[in-house]
């Protein structure tokens, strides 16, 4: 994919107050599949990012997972878990986890530009200073981009985030400001 926020700033969003992780996983998806993201409808990705969350979020299914209530949005092992699954011609599928970022936020968003850098995405947990409320997905990115590029899904848009704005606890994004979790791949 040539633009990642070329093919996600088109006011795909959300279609509820608890997908955004699930959002973020049909996003994300795009990016490496060409034929799925050319097919991919408004109303294609809502049915998609609401499928998502009711299968990432049960108890049954594939491998062991923690049930997890869908009206708290998407677990951040989830999502690792489904990125991980993600692969794109000529790149093979990597493992990705979630470390807390709440305490070092400036590092965190480090972890997640190196993820971006090397063409993988990675996935934001935003919230308060109470919790985490919202999820968000940092789009690949060439070498020298010192910002994230994120996809914001409550808006639809791509929206920039800088290294400054995480550690100073003023990310806006869906009004939430403080940078919580990120998921990256294990060895970044």
């Amino acid at each position: 994919m040539s633009d990642p926020a070329a093919l996600l700033g088109g006011g795909l969003r959300q279609p509820d107050a608890r997908s955004c992780g699930a959002s973020a996983l049909v996003a994300a998806r795009m990016l490496v599949d060409a034929d799925y993201a050319a097919a991919i409808t408004p109303a294609g990705f809502a049915r998609d990012a609401l499928a998502t969350h009711r299968r990432v979020t049960r108890a049954s299914g594939p491998g062991l997972q923690l049930p997890w209530p869908r009206a708290l949005g998407t677990p951040p092992w989830a999502v690792a878990r489904e990125l991980s699954r993600l692969a794109s011609p000529g790149s093979p599928a990597t493992r990705y986890a979630s470390r807390l970022a709440l305490l070092r936020p400036a590092t965190a968003f480090d972890r997640a530009g190196t993820a971006v850098r090397s063409g993988r995405a990675a996935a934001l947990y935003v919230g308060s200073r109470w919790c985490p409320r919202h999820v968000v997905l940092a789009l690949p990115a060439a070498p020298a981009v010192p910002h994230l590029r994120v996809y914001e899904p409550s808006s639809g848009r791509v929206v920039e985030v800088t290294r400054d704005a995480a550690a100073g606890h003023r990310l806006a994004l869906a009004g939430w400001d403080r940078l919580w979790l990120v998921v990256t791949p294990s060895g970044g």
